[in-house]
């Protein structure tokens, strides 16, 4: 093997390239990106980096002369646009890139509004990428009146930023509740009374009927009748996996570029890791959107590509900041059947500890970073506690892990 080429320069990308140099990989390393600016943090995007307490550089994951450093060619403002398996090329930049093993690190783009509702007017962002955020900086000023289109994860942390910064902000979420999908209704109401007491006013079971505005929007109607004048609309409802190249070169695609546990996918010189991937798990198949999956599903793909040849087995972990509130995830709560709520040692802190009969699952822990460890470890031992002793103000939580 003499050249493995990347293709996105993500979080995964960098974490895979700088993996294979560790590794001891002699060979040729190329990894295409389609930005401008080398591989950063995502995350900080939406709340630090706009709010104006983080320089762009220090979003970046490494400095842009590690790259050279470490014999990696890093190729930015380049897309790729097809893939040639016959022949093992990716076609980009106007050439054709010759490979012996390549990986698709391709992430996820962000769903926008149909241009039916208004989307395409001006005025109306995503939060994705650091050309999205410095679009979307000068409109964050006091007094400015913004809608939030989507309660979600994205959508509460991109009403957290506004509110700080003096917007007056709308959330309006179409299904019942927020984070219906991916959270339990108490730590949906958590989330509601940290918002609505911080000034946002938050809707439920409200859609968008249409954006208002000739070429730049200026104001919405929604699903109740209301209409808001508006100097800016954030879409946060969620993402879709980068697949295109993946399906016009024929790779499988199952919600995902789906790859086996090595992260091999159907074609076996061809690899996949990060958001773009769907992944084996406890008999199901799942896509993981988050760094820590990026970076760990990356470096084992990257030990594979060499020979290794080990699963790699996700441990699922999250976070969230909004505000003063710092929520860490561990697991996955697919499946739960009821919710154990523990209150934390300070003001404000609680967990929420997800069980399917027995079975421990999961936990949202809001400001109680020794809840969140302890059962981040009971998870990824296999091990669940007594339920009652969970909600047993007076338990010893170290005391789960040694019993």
């Amino acid at each position: 093997m003499s050249h493995i080429v990347i293709v996105g320069a993500g979080q995964a990308g960098a974490a895979m390239a700088a993996k294979l140099r560790a590794l001891g990989f002699g060979g040729t390393v190329t990894l295409i990106g389609e930005e401008s600016v080398p591989p950063y943090q995502r995350p900080p995007l939406s709340k630090k980096y706009l709010l104006g307490e983080l320089a762009e550089e220090r979003l970046y994951l490494r400095p842009e002369s590690f790259y050279a450093e470490n014999g990696i060619e890093l190729r930015l403002s380049d897309t790729a646009i097809a893939i040639d398996r016959a022949d093992r090329r990716i076609i980009a930049g106007g050439e054709a890139i010759g490979y012996d093993h390549l990986a698709l690190t391709t992430g996820a783009v962000p769903r926008r509004l149909s241009g039916a509702l208004g989307g395409e007017l001006a005025g109306v962002h995503v939060v994705r990428t650091l050309a999205d955020v410095d679009a979307m900086a000068p409109a964050f000023r006091p007094g400015a009146r913004a809608l939030i289109v989507g309660g979600g994860y994205i959508g509460l942390e991109a009403a957290a930023v506004a509110a700080s910064r003096g917007l007056s902000v709308t959330l309006t979420e179409a299904t019942p509740r927020i984070l219906g999908r991916v959270a339990a209704p108490e730590t949906a109401a958590y989330f509601r009374d940290l918002h609505r007491a911080r000034g946002v006013d938050l809707r439920e079971g409200t859609g968008l009927t249409r954006l208002l505005g000739d070429t730049r929007v200026r104001g919405a109607e929604l699903g109740d009748g209301t209409e808001l004048e508006l100097d800016l609309v954030i879409v946060g409802i969620g993402v879709t996996p980068a697949t295109e190249l993946a399906e016009t070169a024929g790779l499988r695609v199952e919600n995902g570029i789906a790859v086996d546990a090595m992260g091999r996918t159907s074609d076996p010189l061809i690899w996949a890791a990060g958001d773009c991937t769907s992944l084996p798990y406890r008999g199901a198949r799942i896509r993981l959107e988050s760094v820590q999956n990026a970076i760990d599903q990356a470096e084992a793909v990257a030990a594979n590509m060499l020979g290794a040849e080990t699963p790699y087995l996700p441990q699922p972990w999250f976070w969230s900041d909004q505000y003063d509130v710092k929520l860490q995830i561990a697991g996955l709560n697919t499946g739960y059947d009821r919710v154990v709520l523990r209150p934390g040692a300070r003001a404000g802190s609680v967990s929420h500890w997800y069980f399917a009969g027995a079975t421990l699952l999961a936990v949202d822990a809001m400001n109680d970073p020794r809840a969140y460890m302890i059962a981040k470890r009971l998870i990824e031992a296999g091990r669940s506690p007594d339920a009652a002793r969970i909600a047993d103000p007076a338990t010893d939580l170290k005391g789960l892990i040694a019993a």
